[in-house]
């Protein structure tokens, strides 16, 4: 048996594991999603959810909300990854950050209820300060704070790994070229740490698109995304048809944003160093 057969053969269970779990799922989605209410084999939910201003509204929202959680955490995420790869003991600081991507999801969420709460830290520091308490639960900038923190292992990561490969010869031939930090920094680093950054706007902006948990919980229903209509039509409406339907346009999103950030081009060192 050739090497080529015995690589088929090992691959089996992940093409299992793919059809049963990734395809199956999604056929059965698109399936449901041309049903209606009573049943009927009808494109009706694709035309109501296109010809619908509530429904473009939250697809709006939804995107820009997700636009803003991936352009924070990419503030954040990027000089802390730069900065990362200086230090000495980097797999124990990226242990620190990995850290709370094991914390439960909602255990998170309710710290944050918490810290944000009329009695909690934020409060309590306010008004040691001698300021007046605030509302800061259930608002805009609630949802993106908790959002970003939830969000920001998952930009940094990628970012930190493609800064780390970048051979430190480059650096030094930067600076023997008389280029300073900040031109390394700008025509080396950026351009070589793209498919990082790529895979981070993957990694963030996509799972944004349908949080509802965090709508709910700390947004107050204020920020009403695509994930929170799902889950009403699933749970409250029973309107599974539309429910699914909304999926079906969340997964085109997956592929669209996937589309738009693949790599385009090839030997970017080469390009770089240009």
């Amino acid at each position: 048996m050739n090497l080529t057969k015995k690589t088929q053969i090992y691959a089996i269970p992940y093409y299992l594991w793919i059809g049963i779990f990734v395809i199956a799922p999604l056929l059965l989605l698109l399936y449901r999603s041309l049903f209606n209410v009573s049943g009927e084999l009808t494109l009706a939910n694709y035309v109501n959810y296109f010809t619908s201003k509530n429904y473009l509204l939250m697809t709006l929202s939804s995107v820009f909300y997700a636009g803003l959680v991936t352009l924070i955490t990419f503030i954040f995420a990027y000089p802390m990854a730069y900065g990362l790869t200086k230090l000495k003991n980097k797999q124990f600081w990226i242990l620190l950050v990995i850290l709370p991507t094991w914390i439960n999801l909602l255990l998170k969420i309710y710290a944050f209820i918490g810290i944000l709460s009329k009695s909690g830290p934020v409060n309590q520091f306010l008004m040691w300060i001698g300021l007046q308490p605030q509302q800061l639960l259930f608002t805009n900038l609630a949802f993106l704070i908790v959002a970003a923190y939830i969000e920001i292992p998952f930009m940094l990561i990628p970012i930190y790994n493609s800064i780390n490969e970048i051979p430190q010869s480059l650096y030094q031939a930067s600076l023997d070229l008389g280029a300073n930090q900040w031109t390394t920094l700008r025509r080396i680093v950026l351009p070589l740490s793209m498919r990082g950054v790529r895979s981070g706007v993957q990694a963030v902006f996509i799972p944004s698109l349908s949080l509802f948990m965090l709508t709910r919980l700390i947004g107050g229903n204020r920020v009403i995304t695509l994930g929170t209509a799902v889950e009403q039509h699933f749970l409250v409406t029973q309107n599974l048809g539309m429910g699914a339907t909304i999926g079906v346009v969340l997964m085109l999103a997956m592929f669209l944003i996937m589309f738009l950030t693949r790599q385009r081009q090839k030997g970017g060192a080469s390009h770089a160093t240009k």
